[in-house]
């Protein structure tokens, strides 16, 4: 049994390599929450523009596009018709929103906290062999 590391030795090695896999973890942890972020602001900043467009639009140029169509038709559908356009703007823009923030929910390291769970099972079973 000479040259064989000793059981102190084996122990040192297995806690050095699980500190390294646990801070290997947290750095993954820590990337894959800063994507789930960066997709939340992108998701709440498309709301914000899709309010700016259908407050701002609606205010100023829904104004001039009625009065233009209003040469053509009556004043009440030419309002009408401007109105509809921007709030179908309004509306695809907040669906994108929506869509961008559910892909930010939940805000867990759902792939880190899979790899950590099957780097706990892989010890496991070392362990009991």
């Amino acid at each position: 049994m000479v040259g064989e590391p000793s059981v102190s030795e084996l122990v040192k090695r297995a806690s050095e390599q699980l500190s390294d896999l646990v801070k290997a973890e947290m750095r993954t942890a820590q990337a894959e929450l800063a994507l789930k972020g960066k997709r939340a602001g992108t998701g709440g900043g498309l709301l914000g523009a899709a309010a700016a467009v259908g407050y701002v639009g609606l205010i100023g140029v829904a104004a001039t596009l009625a009065a233009v169509l209003a040469l053509w038709l009556d004043v009440w559908a030419a309002v009408l018709i401007v109105t509809g356009v921007f709030l179908v703007v309004a509306g695809v823009l907040a669906v994108l929103g929506r869509k961008q923030l559910k892909r930010a929910v939940p805000p867990l390291p759902a792939r880190t906290m899979d790899s950590l769970r099957s780097d706990i099972d892989e010890i496991k079973e070392r362990v009991h062999r």
